[in-house]
């Protein structure tokens, strides 16, 4: 069993991977609700906020004024019950309720306790925890983008990653239990998530010295790895290696390029990546990118047209992924993971404020 605590994004998205996986969620929430109940448009066919659909179903809903004498004894209570509390107040909030790790544990050995800030629990405290905060300071707006305009991701990235390491640390930590007995406290920040998302442009900074640039579509290590302009607009091509280089250049009706000493090898093709493009995108324009899709996939040359989310999704339908989830009228992304035997499934839709409140309530006065 899992108690929410959290709000917004990277919290709640480790309660529903729990919940997805089969763990009962009970989400805490002050009397005003999650703040992504008020984050609209859009909205769906009920006028809920869409925004709080995404990682929020598998859940029940209870409201509980922390200040109100009678709603902590229940969050105490609560938390004293569960096996996983999740939260992401400011560093030292929940302390001051009596419902920090070292309290609760007293009681409650057994707890796996997770806790997310935006920049851990030092100098950065007071810092607030916010996605394009962290993107900013944390150098990912800098590498994104075209250059000179710097850009953060088109989705709160970070709190995706941040809630993701910290799902599988509660995993880890829960089968380590199942040795030991005991729970632990698990911690992660924005601003750590952040450096460990930049993988490949840390480490080229951190073991080459190599300060990392925005680069628009271009990759800083391979090319052709980038999008470059057909007929009708952009397609991405993701050729990695040499063999892939020279099916490309040969489906262009250029197979010289992949001999000319220029471009014969990736080291040479970075070097040259400018004066490539051109002669690329003077082949490339002759055809649509739907055309170059179907030919190039042909041929093994990773290719694609940049899609809409909506084509995305019908995509995905053409390709026979189950990606949609359709619960209690409310649709939403499927699990990603597949599992043989266990499956993730959904149970409840996301849950209105208090919708549960009565349930759990009687529940804890057990």
């Amino acid at each position: 069993m899992v108690a929410d605590l959290s709000r917004v994004l990277a919290g709640p998205l480790v309660g529903m991977t729990l919940g997805d996986l089969g763990a009962d969620v009970i989400k805490v929430e002050s009397p005003a609700g999650d703040d992504t109940r008020h984050w609209a448009p859009p909205v769906d066919a009920h006028g809920r906020a869409t925004y709080h659909h995404a990682v929020n179903r598998n859940k029940r809903s209870i409201a509980l004024d922390l200040k109100r004498p009678e709603d902590l004894r229940l969050a105490r209570r609560l938390c004293g019950r569960v096996d996983v509390v999740v939260s992401n107040f400011w560093p030292g909030a929940l302390e001051r309720f009596g419902l920090g790790y070292d309290e609760v544990s007293v009681g409650h050995p057994g707890v796996v306790y997770c806790e997310i800030s935006g920049f851990g629990e030092e100098a950065g405290a007071t810092l607030p925890g916010y996605d394009p905060l962290a993107q900013a300071v944390g150098g990912l707006m800098s590498i994104t983008g075209p250059p000179g305009h710097p850009s953060k991701t088109g989705v709160a990235l970070v709190d995706m990653v941040a809630g993701l390491y910290a799902s599988a640390a509660v995993l880890a930590a829960l089968h380590e239990r199942g040795r030991s007995g005991r729970g632990q406290r698990v911690t992660i920040n924005l601003m750590h998530a952040t450096l460990a998302a930049l993988a490949n442009q840390a480490t080229g900074w951190l073991g080459g010295g190599a300060v990392p640039a925005a680069m628009g579509n271009a990759h800083p290590s391979i090319e052709p790895f980038g999008t470059y302009r057909a007929a009708d607009g952009e397609l991405m091509i993701c050729a990695g290696n040499d063999r892939q280089f020279r099916a490309l250049v040969t489906e262009l009706g250029a197979p010289g390029l992949a001999e000319d000493a220029r471009y014969a090898t990736n080291a040479a093709r970075v070097e040259h990546r400018d004066l490539l493009r051109r002669e690329l995108e003077t082949l490339l324009g002759l055809r649509t990118s739907a055309d170059w899709f179907a030919a190039l996939t042909d041929v093994g040359v990773p290719a694609g047209p940049i899609k809409t989310v909506p084509e995305a999704f019908a995509y995905a339908h053409e390709l026979g992924l189950d990606v949609v989830d359709e619960h209690d009228e409310v649709r939403t992304v499927t699990f990603p993971a597949r599992l043989s035997r266990t499956p993730a499934l959904t149970r409840r839709r996301p849950p209105d404020l208090d919708e549960h409140g009565a349930e759990i309530r009687t529940w804890l006065e057990q």
